[in-house]
Parts: C-alpha cells; structure tokens; sequence
C-alpha cells in the first residue's frame, strides 16, 4: 500500500480512537479503495466499522438512499450527491463520522459529461452539519485520481475527527 495513504489511515483511526469515534465510507469512483486502506490501518478493528462501494446511480439510491430525483436533476458527481451519499452511510450504519466519495476517475467523461478528474466529497459526523468538498484533479489517470481522492478523503475525516475531540 502507498506509504501516504498508509500513514494518514493510521492517524486517522489514532485520532478517532482518542475521540471515541467510528467510521464508514461511502464510495463511487473510488472502488473501495477507502475501504481497503482503512482497513488494512492499526485500529481498524475498532474503529472502523466499514463501508459501501456504490458505483450506479441505482446503488446509490438502493444502498444510500439518495433520492433518484437528486441523481437525475444533478447527476452523480455533485456536492449535493456526496453529502447524500454521507448522510446515508450515517444513517445505515452505526458509525458517528462518515466520508463519502463520488467522481469519474476516467477514462472517459460519465454518461452525464461530467469530466474525468471531477470528485466531489462530503464528511458527515451525528449532530453536526455535513461538510462537502469539490476538488478537479484534472485527466492525470484513473489511479492518480483515486489515490488523490482517498488522500483528500483521510484528510478531512483528520479533520472532523479532530474538530470533534477539541470540541468534546
């Protein structure tokens, strides 16, 4: 595994260990690559309660429930489809902070034309609002864009772990 991912993972469930807080993922373009490098971390069988890989708007919608009227007015990859997709990992799941992903990492643009490089991310934590990110990574290659997304990811779950053991 990437020494990256691998080192930002084992902070993270460090971090969410101190806070008394799990995790799960809910992921598209990603493939279960969050998934993976959670799980492969020190900790994760504490804090890692585990995650969805939803890769058709009919998953997402199964698996998620993001409204299928959301996916067809805004497409897939949109802030408003990731904070979905957080929210319902949150709410199907027992986990209290959740990320989820959703973007095309290529090689082609997706049905919609949304463009390969387009992620948008969301962190969703119980009783607080959820936070979304849009990133372009631009064409650079399906794994360089997943690896950055989960990078963007961990980041900030760091983040809203973080913010929730100083606010406890």
């Amino acid at each position: 595994m990437d020494d990256a991912l691998t080192k930002r993972a084992d902070r993270l469930l460090a971090d969410a260990k101190r806070a008394g807080l799990t995790l799960a993922v809910a992921e598209s373009c990603t493939g279960g690559l969050l998934c993976q490098v959670l799980s492969d971390a020190e900790g994760a069988s504490a804090q890692f309660a585990g995650g969805f890989v939803t890769y058709t708007k009919a998953q997402k919608t199964a698996a998620l429930g993001v409204p299928a009227s959301l996916l067809k007015e805004k497409t897939a990859v949109c802030p408003e489809v990731a904070r979905a997709m957080a929210d319902g990992a949150l709410r199907m799941s027992a986990a209290s902070v959740t990320a989820a992903i959703t973007g095309v990492a290529g090689p082609e643009p997706d049905e919609d034309d949304n463009p390969v490089g387009m992620v948008c991310l969301a962190v969703a934590r119980r009783g607080n609002p959820t936070r979304d990110f849009k990133f372009n990574y631009g064409n650079r290659g399906r794994d360089a864009i997943r690896r950055q997304a989960v990078l963007d990811a961990l980041d900030a779950l760091i983040d809203a772990v973080t913010a929730v053991s100083a606010a406890a």
